[in-house]
């Protein structure tokens, strides 16, 4: 018989349910000799994965979806067979709110970069400078190479600041809670540096992309939503997982304090309760700051301690359908920095989401909380309830208070990929691969942080660890027979 070889999986978020979820699959069946634990922190798994049902509403405490066309996480969700779960967003309006005015997505925009010219020339987003000045994108040479640089820099030598603060950067500081112009722009949209160093045009590069896509070339694709989700709620994965993992393999409510690398090339890791665990490798999937308190001995690992973190809270309210006196037909908004606002984005869940949400009544989901400007966070939920509710009525008249509230704080848990991001993350992968070998460094913080992304990770570390363990006969396209 062979040694059995002990992995363990710290960090029972998205990213290390699936290493530990697939690791163990495929240990099962190819008869391989190994033993897989999972440690979490905290008494629960699926890190931000959080959904509460409550009086007939389906409600999501953290993502609520995900993109159709990052395939893996579709993937996994048929391999624990939740597949006929999936359901689609209903695609709807989008607005942007800036000094108290709701006005409509241009039509045809990507993350904010026009593609069609006759919606940009009409909208009352930008001013007439301001859209003369994006016009210069036709123009202006394409920028000497880099290896990085600020997302809103670049964005903003190409279409001026105007299209930056009020479309740009509220759709992608919503998606990353972010300064535009810290973060790194090959960290998070590497395509668009790509697209402009192709076409010397961003504008005319989407164009052409857009065109390319093969995507765009069936009609009956055009109208439906990019994002999925599960009708189950998304907290359904992960219990299904669970569900689905060898009995006795998980560890709640236990931190893993530090790991220490022996002589015999295994590896101790030891516990808060005192407990030593040994094992011949570890995924360690764990935010930046718990990753660099756990190998606080290796200095390599310091990056880190810079590397900030940003707080967000999301506002979930239900309400009777006559409650909302002036409704708008979409299925949400973000805001403009230069709008007098708390919130930075609202959706309309019962419109987005229908199966989320009982006839006759009404979901509305509101975020507050960015980099910069956290504070809010810290305040009770009747404050914030209140903000919420006082900002909605600017735009929308609602003339009773809520059925519930849910308020619900994710302090210091948005990693921020600011410049030069993606080195700093290499960096410490190469000295982890001569000082630490066999362990291995996934999650939201280093390389995406979309659940696709942390499910991409998750796959990556089980290759990692079978080559590691010399059982590299097996591809990674088992994982998902």
């Amino acid at each position: 018989m062979e040694d059995i070889k002990k992995v363990v999986v710290v960090g029972g978020g998205i990213t290390g349910l699936t290493a530990a979820y697939y690791l163990q699959k495929v240990a099962r069946e190819k008869n391989l000799p190994l033993e897989i634990k999972l440690i979490e922190a905290s008494h629960r798994l699926g890190g931000k994965m959080q959904t509460i049902v409550q009086d007939g509403f389906t409600i999501e405490r953290g993502p609520d979806s995900f993109l159709a066309r990052k395939q893996s996480m579709s993937r996994l969700v048929k391999d624990v067979g939740l597949e006929d779960k999936l359901i689609r967003n209903t695609a709807g309006k989008s607005f942007v709110l800036v000094n108290q005015r709701l006005f409509p997505m241009p039509g045809g925009s990507i993350m904010g970069i026009p593609t069609q010219i006759a919606p940009f020339l009409t909208t009352g987003l930008f001013s007439i400078p301001g859209k003369l000045r994006a016009a210069a994108d036709f123009f202006l040479p394409k920028s000497n190479p880099k290896e990085d640089q600020g997302l809103g820099g670049f964005f903003r030598r190409r279409l001026g600041d105007e299209v930056v603060e009020n479309l740009i950067e509220p759709l992608l500081s919503g998606i990353y809670a972010g300064n535009i112009d810290q973060l790194s722009l090959m960290s998070t949209f590497p395509q668009f540096y790509q697209v402009e160093q192709k076409y010397r045009s961003l504008i005319l590069g989407m164009r052409k992309s857009t065109t390319l896509s093969p995507s765009n070339s069936n009609p009956e694709k055009k109208n439906k939503g990019i994002f999925l989700t599960l009708t189950t709620g998304l907290q359904s994965l992960t219990d299904r997982m669970e569900e689905s993992l060898e009995p006795h393999s998980v560890l709640k409510g236990y931190k893993v304090e530090k790991i220490i690398k022996m002589e015999s090339h295994k590896y101790e890791l030891e516990l808060n309760n005192g407990e030593i665990l040994l094992a011949d490798s570890v995924v360690v999937c764990v935010g930046h700051h718990i990753a660099q308190s756990i190998f606080s001995q290796y200095e390599f690992f310091n990056v880190f301690k810079d590397m900030p973190a940003s707080s967000v809270a999301t506002v979930a309210m239900a309400f009777p359908k006559e409650a909302i006196v002036k409704d708008i037909d979409g299925t949400g908004f973000v805001v403009s920095r230069n709008s007098d606002y708390s919130i930075t984005a609202c959706t309309w869940t019962h419109k987005k989401w229908p199966h989320t949400t009982p006839e006759g009544k009404v979901l509305l989901r509101c975020y507050v909380g960015r980099a910069g400007d956290e504070t809010i966070v810290d305040l009770s939920d009747d404050q914030i309830t209140k903000i919420v509710l006082d900002d909605l009525n600017k735009t929308m008249n609602i003339k009773m208070e809520p059925d519930f509230s849910i308020v619900t704080r994710w302090k210091d848990t948005m990693p921020q990929y600011i410049v030069g991001h993606k080195q700093r993350v290499e960096t410490v992968k190469n000295a982890m691969q001569k000082e630490l070998p066999g362990v291995f460094l996934a999650g939201s913080s280093y390389e995406g942080m979309g659940l696709p992304d942390c499910v991409d990770q998750g796959e990556n570390a089980v290759q990692q660890v079978l080559d590691f363990l010399k059982l590299t006969s097996l591809k990674k396209e088992f994982i998902h027979q």
